[in-house]
């Protein structure tokens, strides 16, 4: 884990991220353990406030309420001995339900970026 940092400048992000923190329940090998999320979208999250150990590449469970996911950890940040803040990638891509917000925002907002590129790519000097 040590070593291991997020590298904020070399990602490519697909969704927008909806700054939001919201309690969740993190399941690793059996073992609970409280966080919070820093930030989310459709097809991840960024936890903070996680006490446990972790590894890139690793599957772990989050639980809102009654509803349960499974997460990749893409990547690892230690900030404090003990104290870790880690991205992480939906297995399946996560609708409202799961996270109890509206992210379809970021689905429009995206399509119009995108509908904008397209115009401009179109457009002859």
């Amino acid at each position: 884990m040590v070593g291991e940092e997020h590298n904020p400048s070399m990602e490519r992000r697909k969704a927008k991220r909806t700054k939001m923190v919201l309690p969740v329940k993190v399941t690793v090998a059996g073992a609970s353990h409280l966080a919070h999320t820093c930030d989310l979208t459709y097809s991840g999250a960024r936890l903070g406030g996680l006490h446990t150990q972790l590894k890139k590449g690793e599957i772990i469970s989050l639980q809102r309420g009654s509803k349960k996911a499974n997460f990749k950890v893409v990547w690892l940040h230690e900030l404090a001995p003990n104290e870790i803040q880690v991205g992480l990638q939906a297995v399946e891509r996560q609708s409202n339900v799961f996270w109890g917000v509206d992210l379809s925002e970021q689905d429009r907002e995206g399509k119009g970026n995108v509908d904008a590129l397209m115009s401009l790519v179109g457009k002859k000097s």
